[in-house]
């Protein structure tokens, strides 16, 4: 199940987000209006949700979490993007990455 927020995940959402893979969720996020859309199995579902919804490409990014580690990732196809400067699937801009950290911190809070 997708689920999209604007708050952290409730223990509920983050068990439905988990349905997918088990302890490993991933995860597209606006980081400039701050929403995650997590839980798809493929970061383009996501990216549809928050497109649609308003956000700008530029600043949607994806990744994903390991619960189970408290591992956070950076890597998605959806963020090649040479306009954007990203060439590669990992996020390759620090100021971006330390962002999308942080936000997959606040959005999962109750599961780490």
């Amino acid at each position: 199940m997708i689920v999209t927020s604007s708050s952290p995940l409730t223990l509920e959402e983050i068990a439905q987000v988990k349905e997918r893979f088990g302890v490993y969720v991933k995860t597209v996020i606006d980081i400039r209006k701050k929403i995650c859309s997590a839980g798809m199995d493929r970061h383009f579902e996501g990216e549809n949700i928050l497109l649609e919804s308003g956000s700008r490409q530029s600043d949607i990014w994806g990744g994903g979490i390991d619960l189970e580690t408290k591992e956070i990732d950076f890597n998605s196809f959806i963020n090649i993007r040479p306009q954007d400067n990203n060439t590669k699937n990992e996020i390759q801009s620090e100021r971006v990455k330390k962002t999308y950290s942080e936000l997959t911190t606040f959005f999962f809070k109750l599961a780490l």
